[in-house]
């Protein structure tokens, strides 16, 4: 048989010229919105999509997807005007070794504005993060919807909302806002679990100030309307505030330190640097016995948990209540706390929704809580009422009770009213509860409890003044103090303040293979 001597036919194109076209179009796509606009974002003291995502991530570790990706519009000349990833970089990476998934939206190109290309490049990454059990950030920097694609780009953010929604409670979900975030676009941060905010540079709100002007006629700027300062202390959007993008990126990676990356795994535990079995002599004179005298529980928390480190959120917001993130032998722990240098630690309505949310977060994720209480009771007064603290309050009862996480509870001075019961006590199914001998557990304080009581007999007694003090007296002695309620077995033990790092080790050791059933349902209905 005669040999084939016809030659191979050759490539059409070579090798190097199919990756010279890579590299063309990766180089391309690089650049984002072109220099003059990266040196713009940079002069308003703003890192580039790119820049931040590097900060975030281990060095190396971000691998991008859907890098070529590009609008579909062809009104108003837009089919002229394309910019490869389309204005919103997606991928994943490592934080401190650890797989994350990532989106980062690049106002570079087109202001950051969302098209249906672009929502879809968010929502594929959210569809695999939830698939693979990653927690999901989100860097946002965007002018909102792409007016040029109309209800394309109101159904790309629909899209990501539904997919925030499943992802609730399965993976955590983080909103970093590093610029404008308004109108629609501020709901896919609300969804999420945690906000963090960069001070001067970023804001949120659903109305600009320019139609604020125009309806109500009130004068308002954007930083006092919807930026950082505003929703960490007034609003309670933000979580976290930073004075730059390193910082506020930094916070992030410490959050995510004390976090499980899905619902089906326990948080990170931490080598231990600080000795569970040390006591802590100054909790002995730390808490004052005088029931109306204020001190910070802050520093009750930092004297029991792993060196001293108390990760707080909603620092400036509600700060009645302390929430945040410990470690004790470290186990990573949700921290509640009463605080009584505010409002004496009265629980209202703000301190109610902060409380019950966070709590809410550490059950759907595995984290024990701890709670520190000192609480006279839910604030007074005709704003509270009407504002509806009575289905706020429930708020947190709910939390506590719908928890099936470790709950480990201490009294650390008084527990009065319907705020004991709140506050993670045993009847609500805590798990182990302390109180320190200065802990007073009684339906009000003394001298409210007295003028009801004895009304009568100081009324008739022959010196009143005397007797009222008598009667108080003996109120104390029965209710000012933990015995009636370990009596009842309400309280485990009552222990020396120098001891509760201990006790509290050996607690959550011991509480960490805890499994509870709860009735089968579809979801509860929370008084929201």
């Amino acid at each position: 048989m005669a040999e084939d001597t016809k030659a191979a036919p050759k490539p059409s194109v070579a090798p190097a010229d199919l990756f010279a076209k890579l590299d063309e179009l990766n180089k391309k796509a690089l650049e984002g919105g072109g220099a003059a606009r990266v040196e713009k974002q940079h002069e308003a003291g703003k890192l580039t999509a790119r820049e931040r995502i590097e900060l975030l991530c281990d060095p190396g570790t971000f691998v991008e997807t859907d890098r070529f990706v590009t609008h579909r519009c062809v009104d108003f000349e837009m089919d002229k005007q394309k910019f490869l990833g389309d204005g919103v970089i997606t991928g994943w990476g490592k934080v401190d070794g650890r797989r994350v998934a990532i989106f980062a939206q690049d106002f570079t190109v087109f202001g950051g504005s969302l098209s249906g290309a672009y929502a879809e490049k968010i929502c594929k990454l959210m569809d695999f993060a939830l698939k693979s059990g990653l927690p999901v950030i989100g860097l946002n920097d965007s002018g909102g919807a792409r007016i040029q694609e109309g209800v394309e780009s109101l159904a790309g953010y629909a899209e990501i909302f539904w997919r925030n929604t499943q992802a609730s409670g399965v993976v955590p979900q983080i909103s970093l806002i590093m610029g404008p975030c308004a109108g629609g676009a501020v709901y896919s941060p609300a969804i999420t679990d945690f906000t963090v905010m960069v001070d001067k540079s970023s804001y949120m709100f659903i109305t600009g100030p320019e139609v604020i002007k125009t309806v109500t006629n009130e004068d308002v700027t954007k930083e006092d309307l919807g930026g950082a300062a505003t929703h960490a202390s007034k609003s309670g959007v933000c979580h976290l505030s930073s004075p730059d993008d390193p910082s506020a990126i930094a916070r992030v990676r410490e959050l995510l330190s004390f976090l499980p990356s899905n619902n089906a795994e326990d948080a990170p535990r931490a080598q231990v640097t600080d000795a569970v079995e040390r006591d802590v002599p100054e909790l002995d004179s730390m808490i004052p016995t005088e029931s109306n005298k204020p001190y910070d529980v802050k520093n009750v928390v930092r004297a029991v948990v792993d060196n001293g480190e108390l990760f707080e959120l909603h620092e400036r917001y509600a700060m009645n209540i302390v929430v945040g993130f410990a470690r004790i032998g470290g186990r990573p722990v949700g921290v509640v706390a009463n605080q009584p240098a505010v409002l004496a630690g009265c629980l209202d309505i703000k301190a109610s929704i902060k409380a019950a949310r966070f709590v809410r977060f550490c059950d759907a994720f595995n984290l024990p809580l701890v709670t520190f209480v000192d609480v006279p009771g839910f604030l007074p007064g005709t704003d509270q009422e009407y504002g509806g603290i009575i289905v706020h309050g429930a708020k947190l009862l709910y939390a506590f009770a719908e928890a099936t996480v470790p709950k480990v509870t201490v009294i650390t001075r008084k527990a009065y009213g319907g705020a004991y019961d709140v506050m993670a006590s045993k009847h609500i199914r805590a798990d182990y509860n302390l109180a320190f001998p200065t802990s007073e557990i009684a339906v009000m304080g003394p001298d409210g409890a007295v003028n009801i009581v004895y009304r009568n007999a100081i009324a008739k007694a022959a010196d009143p003044v005397k007797a009222r003090a008598e009667f108080i007296a003996e109120y104390k002695a029965k209710f000012a103090n933990p015995y009636k309620a370990a009596e009842l077995g309400f309280i485990d033990e009552v222990i020396y303040p120098h001891e509760l790092r201990r006790r509290l080790g050996h607690a959550l050791e011991f509480l960490a293979t805890k499994r509870e059933d709860r009735p089968k349902r579809k979801h509860g209905n929370i008084p929201l």
